[in-house]
């Protein structure tokens, strides 16, 4: 590859807002509304949780605004834990992106494309008939793994043919999506919302219940809703809840990475992220207004329990939602219309992914905390062995058929890492109070204390319900530790 001096600054803010609300927008917000009713029970706190996750969102997103202007290059996240700590935390940050974060989230965006594309292609579908092989009990293979591999293959070569290149997929995806998305809501309030439904499902009010599969099971049906016990139980449920809309409110931040490329940074950088969050957030919020107009909660019950796919938000078929949604709306087309939307969706989320994701480990590179090849830009100004190197361990997610599983395993971690880079900016107000800040938070320190209270409030819920996968996710970032200082101790080597 051919190296070249820098990065080149052809991003406008049109293209950041862009990338943030297709970095954001995956398949999430067409599934996850399900599971969410099934841990809260009720229209009410299903609509409140989407509030919430939209206020931490863009209230992250102002905090940020103030660490990019601060610090307008390649790596955001990456580079605003080391200046505000030190470069341990920052390649903590970046040894938990590669191995699960971006990877299992470009994986996981590359596998519902595929899966979607089956309502087309039937061979595509994960069914075991269409098992290719199998090892032991444990790996299966399936066509739609390998297409997504072929996904994320051809959007890594368009992003090392340039960033104009990556620009042009992002600006048509997500522009795509965007429209589909406000069809979706128009023609749902117009077409197929009723009155009846609406006031069924509100009657709910903010009354919490929850439902379980039986016999741990959902393939038997899930039992009748029944009261929450303790406080206790409510904050687990509503964090389990808030997963999902977490979820598909991340990446924003994304767009931070890409400061090297963006014109005027300190400007451009953190208006995208304030305008790109509360776009999506008003959608996400939007949407399942309509979900709600169009669809019951619940079904009605068989011998004493829900059937397995019986309808409604709660029990969707295979959970998606949006497809039940569209069914009312569009009739037996809607399926179809759905699965298109979710293709361009995914397809434009994972090119928003790939393009940004590479910056962060070029960045590293530059530290010498990652491998050196991937500091290097090509011919086209863009860190293309970087990309190749998410390209692979993508794949391997893939193929290993355990990225949803990695990737509930670190939502406690991702949290964290949110709430420890806000923190940040109370660090560098003292450490650095001359320091040249174009932009300064909204709201400071209010505004980033209230997000404190709200995923703090989230991680103990996390704790309460599920504390195993907060541990692994802790363990997977404390691997990183023994990694840093073997890189540490080798640069240190090489240079005495």
């Amino acid at each position: 590859m051919e190296q070249t001096t820098g990065l080149k600054r052809s991003l406008t803010l049109t293209d950041g807002i862009l990338i943030v609300a297709g970095s954001m927008i995956g398949s999430g917000i067409f599934i996850v509304s399900a599971d969410m009713v099934r841990n809260v029970g009720s229209a009410g706190w299903l609509m409140l949780i989407w509030l919430i996750t939209g206020l931490m969102t863009v209230f992250a997103a102002i905090s940020y605004g103030e660490l990019s202007s601060m610090f307008p290059k390649a790596g955001g996240q990456y580079v605003f834990l080391k200046e505000a700590y030190n470069s341990l935390t920052g390649f903590l940050y970046g040894w938990s992106f590669f191995t699960v974060i971006q990877t299992g989230t470009i994986a996981a965006v590359g596998v519902a494309f595929s899966k979607f594309a089956g309502y087309f292609i039937p061979a595509l579908e994960m069914k075991d008939a269409n098992i290719l092989f199998t090892i032991g009990d444990q790996f299966k293979l399936y066509p739609a793994q390998l297409v997504s591999i072929a996904l994320v293959i051809f959007l890594t070569w368009v992003n090392s043919r340039g960033v104009k290149e990556g620009k042009f997929i992002q600006t048509i995806f997500t522009s795509a999506k965007l429209l589909s998305l406000f069809g979706l809501i128009i023609f749902g309030f117009l077409l197929a919302a009723k009155a009846d439904i609406w006031n069924e499902n509100w009657a709910t009010g903010l009354s919490m219940k929850f439902t379980t599969p039986v016999n741990g099971n959902a393939d038997n049906g899930w039992n009748l809703f029944r009261e929450v016990g303790s406080w206790s139980a409510a904050l687990g449920l509503i964090a389990s809840a808030m997963v999902g809309s977490v979820f598909s409110s991340v990446a924003w931040e994304n767009v931070t990475f890409l400061a090297g490329e963006i014109k005027n940074p300190q400007r451009n950088v953190g208006l995208s992220l304030f305008f790109g969050t509360l776009i999506v957030t008003i959608i996400y919020i939007t949407i399942n207004l309509m979900y709600v107009a169009v669809l019951p909660l619940t079904p009605a019950e068989t011998g004493g329990i829900y059937a397995p796919n019986s309808g409604g938000i709660a029990f969707a078929v295979q959970d998606r939602v949006a497809t039940g949604a569209s069914f009312n709306i569009f009739g037996n087309i809607g399926a179809l219309v759905i699965a298109v939307m979710i293709m361009i969706s995914t397809f434009g989320c994972n090119n928003g992914l790939i393009m940004t994701g590479a910056r962060v480990f070029y960045t590293m590179a530059k530290d010498n905390l990652f491998f050196k090849q991937a500091g290097r830009l090509n011919k086209n100004s863009v860190p293309e062995w970087a990309l190749w190197a998410q390209c692979f361990w993508t794949s391997v997610l893939c193929l290993s058929g355990k990225y949803g599983l990695l990737l509930d395993y670190v939502v406690f971690v991702t949290l964290i890492f949110y709430m420890i880079t806000i923190y940040g900016i109370f660090r560098l107000r003292k450490s650095r109070p001359d320091a040249e800040r174009p932009y300064k938070a909204f709201g400071y320190p209010f505004i980033p204390i209230l997000y404190f209270i709200l995923a703090g409030a989230m991680a103990l819920g996390l704790l309460i319900a599920k504390w195993e996968t907060c541990v692994f996710g802790i363990i997977v970032v404390l691997i990183g530790l023994p990694v840093y200082y073997l890189l540490v101790r080798k640069e240190k080597q090489a240079t005495a």
